[in-house]
């Protein structure tokens, strides 16, 4: 046993932090605040017959990231459909490029980003035809 079975992803700002996902991935949330005893949505990132797992975002508990620091956790890689339509959504909500698109030659396209609370995340679009 040791599979990834949850994320959380600290936010600065609940309700942006909210759009942001809900508007580039089709996320939706749940209040489970009570459950936590702090700001604290559930994501459901996808239906339960798909690979994949839900999350929540909390509220940040120190200080934000600052840019170019080096990333202290793990960052989350999102499987997408469609590369570059997901990265203009991305873009026009408020995100960041923090590592351009690139080929993992043979298997996919791959790239980095930041959200709105200055977290880095991924998104990897399969592609056999990648160089």
């Amino acid at each position: 046993m040791g599979r990834l079975i949850h994320f959380e992803i600290h936010v600065d700002n609940m309700e942006r932090a909210k759009n942001f996902y809900g508007e580039v991935f089709g996320w939706t949330f749940q209040d489970w605040s009570d459950y936590a005893g702090m700001p604290y949505w559930g994501a459901v990132t996808g239906e339960d017959n798909e690979p994949g797992i839900n999350g929540a975002l909390m509220q940040r508990k120190g200080s934000s990231p600052q840019p170019n620091q080096a990333l202290n956790g793990y960052a989350c890689t999102i499987g997408v459909e469609d590369y570059d339509t997901t990265e203009a959504k991305i873009l026009e909500s408020g995100g960041n490029v923090a590592l351009a698109k690139h080929a993992l030659p043979g298997m996919a396209w791959q790239g980095y980003y930041t959200d709105t609370e200055g977290n880095i995340f991924g998104i990897h679009q399969p592609d056999e035809h990648a160089k």
